[in-house]
């Protein structure tokens, strides 16, 4: 049998790619934007502290469509978080691991981050 006639070993174009999955990797990447953004929370503080002439500086730069996405973002990943802790908890429960459940939770979750950001950005 020569190498072209093995058969393949099924990879990532082949299986699904399941919402479950997605909010795992999501989770995980706002942890980290969520420790980045600590960073500058407290580099916000320290600019409070400081005087007028920095925290000046500081809302020059959060008001440039780049800093407002990222405050967006950075937004979202704490609701993100919030929702998909709450979604742990109840998994410690020991319910919501059907499948079918499962799935509505991380579609729940997405839906109540998402809204809940869009919320806070309006109600600002």
């Amino acid at each position: 049998m020569s190498k072209s006639d093995r058969p393949l070993s099924p990879h990532l174009s082949i299986y699904r790619w399941p919402i479950t999955m997605t909010l795992s990797i999501l989770h995980r990447a706002t942890g980290v934007a969520m420790s980045l953004g600590l960073i500058v929370l407290a580099y916000w503080l320290w600019t409070v502290l400081s005087g007028s002439a920095n925290y000046a500086r500081f809302n020059e730069l959060t008001s440039t469509l780049v800093g407002q996405l990222l405050l967006i973002g950075w937004s979202f990943a704490f609701f993100y978080h919030f929702a998909n802790g709450v979604r742990h908890l109840v998994w410690d429960t020991g319910r919501g691991f059907e499948k079918q459940q499962a799935n509505a939770s991380a579609w729940l979750v997405l839906l109540l981050s998402t809204g809940m950001t869009a919320v806070y950005w309006i109600w600002l």
